[in-house]
């Protein structure tokens, strides 16, 4: 799919190209600072007072006053960019449905990374969403887990379904592990991509290339693609059980 036409499906939708964000409330700057401040330092690291005075807000009980404690801010922001990257992927796969695919590995590949990107107010903007649930799913698994009460991650098991299918012929212990592989490449390259292009103290010509993207879209394919050594995967069952969680709509598979 090429680079206009996928823009034109994920930001199509809930957003006006161009346009500036219009001033937010109260409650969602409070939102938009901590989620900032926990990219960085994560939950543990990151004081209700630090909160409220990155938010700009007088008033220092005002995350109390909307959210009640900073574990159900943090719950909040976990499913806000899920539902949002959720949303934009089965929109990318019902595209691809509709025109009679997905073809190729590449294609789900596209379906998994161009909807994790962008998630700012504007179409070309950047913030910190992938960091903070990357910090989240390292520190508290268990948090993560229940705030998506096992949703929005519903195009990504769409889109392992259509993995299953289109890779090359390997054991199910094989894919069970490059579906592990991909969930953490994934989280780590467009974490420091995020970081990068939030960044305004210096250029990042490399993030910047219109080349990036595709070719880590091409290295992921590559990944899924490759067949195993000779030797592995003899003692496994080509019908070994799936990995015990699949959740996170970026692609976290717990083991």
């Amino acid at each position: 799919m090429t680079q206009p036409a996928w823009q034109g499906i994920l930001f199509g939708m809930a957003k006006t190209q161009g346009k500036q964000p219009e001033k937010i409330s109260a409650r969602e700057q409070i939102k938009l600072a901590a989620r900032r401040l926990f990219a960085i330092s994560g939950i543990d690291g990151v004081s209700v007072r630090e909160i409220v005075d990155a938010a700009q807000q007088k008033n220092h009980g005002s995350l109390t006053y909307y959210f009640g404690t900073k574990e159900a801010l943090v719950r909040e922001l976990v499913a806000d960019g899920a539902k949002l990257i959720d949303v934009r992927r089965n929109a990318f796969l019902d595209k691809l449905e509709a025109d009679g695919g997905p073809r190729s590995v590449r294609d789900v590949v596209e379906a998994l990374v161009y909807p994790s990107i962008g998630l700012g107010n504007t179409e070309d903007e950047e913030d910190t969403y992938i960091r903070f649930i990357a910090m989240l799913t390292l520190n508290h698994r268990a948090l993560f887990m229940d705030a998506l009460e096992k949703r929005w991650n519903s195009g990504y098991l769409r889109a392992l379904d259509h993995l299953r299918r289109l890779m090359p012929d390997m054991p199910s212990a094989a894919k069970s592990q490059r579906f592990v592989f991909m969930g953490g490449y994934l989280s780590s390259v467009l974490s420091m991509r995020e970081a990068a292009l939030t960044d305004r103290t210096r250029s990042h010509p490399m993030w910047n290339s219109p080349d990036t993207l595709p070719h880590f879209v091409q290295s992921l394919t590559v990944m899924l693609e490759a067949p195993p050594e000779d030797g592995l995967f003899e003692k496994s069952s080509r019908k070994a059980s799936q990995p015990r969680a699949l959740v996170g709509s970026i692609g976290i598979i717990l083991d």
